[in-house]
């Protein structure tokens, strides 16, 4: 028994201003971001990282930086996120995570004796090391989206491979752009890193089936309903998965809560990165997905029945 009743929600009318709309967001969104800058973990940059916390909160992100200057560490990263009085702090020299966090806390600790200060956390990432993670996690997403491509063009047509790339697309990138302008308001450690890119990874490959799922009802829908137009068929079919879509979509989302409040520091950025993807992707296989299919089979009709006129006026 469905938990949702069968629909009849007119999804085509709307799906190309929609697909507008999300265009503009996201374009506007990538300039955003670079306007105001990427903030890049430590995986990319190098160096040694640690988190600490001040116990009463009542040190500014400022007097930090000065002790940590005078210590040696002039170009050191500072950020604060989470609880008040808590701190990650990134400082370029590279060596042994222990003592160079242990050498920054007990400075802290000289200086500011009243906080009670913490150290929560420390790693440390050579500088090699961090461009080889950066070059392989680009390839990893370009080799991802294109092993997609092939996958669907070759189980179904080739529009439909383009209208997965689209929608893949879109979901990475306005996945991308909330978590840049939430990292910089400080709400939540959203750096560029390792984790944030294993949580594009899985955007790609959830958002990617439950894409498969819809193009598959339309292939079903076109060999019952032969001689329905393609609006309503996709129609028809968006409306049969809906329960479906929305049933798998909640219940991720379920869990991902669970991690985003309770996971931690190392999972939060990832499980707050996952929630935004799966609600965007969920919105993506509805409305961009098959509006992308719609307009470029119109597209290409249209060219074909001019190319058929020209043709027959020449003749």
């Amino acid at each position: 028994m469905d938990l949702i009743k069968k629909t009849n929600f007119d999804f085509v009318s709307s799906a190309g201003r929609l697909f507008m709309v999300s265009t503009i967001v996201a374009v506007v969104g990538i300039i955003a971001c670079f306007i105001v800058g990427l903030d890049y973990g430590i995986d990319f940059t190098g160096g040694t990282q640690l988190t600490v916390r001040f116990n009463k909160g009542q040190v500014e992100t400022e007097q930090i930086r000065q002790v940590i200057s005078d210590l040696g560490y002039p170009g050191a990263q500072l950020k604060s996120f989470g609880s008040k009085g808590e701190y990650l702090i990134r400082v370029g020299a590279v060596g042994n995570p222990s003592e160079v966090s242990q050498k920054v806390v007990n400075n802290l600790r000289q200086s500011f004796p009243t906080e009670n200060v913490e150290l929560l956390g420390a790693d440390n990432v050579a500088k090699t090391v961090s461009t080889e993670l950066a070059i392989d996690s680009i390839l990893a997403l370009v080799v991802a989206v294109i092993i997609m491509l092939i996958y669907i063009a070759f189980r179904f047509e080739f529009v439909y491979g383009l209208g997965s790339i689209v929608a893949l697309l879109h979901d990475v990138v306005l996945a991308f752009v909330i978590s840049v302008l939430f990292n910089k308001l400080g709400l939540l450690n959203l750096e560029l890193s390792i984790n944030s890119v294993a949580a594009y990874l899985t955007i790609l490959g959830y958002s990617i089936n439950d894409k498969v799922v819809v193009f598959d009802r339309i292939r079903e829908n076109r060999e019952k309903h032969k001689g329905m137009n393609l609006s309503d068929l996709i129609n028809l079919s968006i409306n049969e998965t809906l329960s479906r879509t929305i049933i798998t979509g909640v219940s991720v989302l379920a869990a991902l809560l669970v991690l985003i409040f309770f996971g931690g520091d190392v999972l939060e950025g990832f499980a707050f990165t996952m929630f935004v993807g799966i609600v965007i992707g969920t919105y993506s296989s509805i409305y961009i997905a098959s509006s992308f299919v719609l307009w470029y089979t119109d597209r290409v009709l249209r060219k074909e029945v001019g190319a058929a006129h020209a043709a027959g006026a020449k003749g």
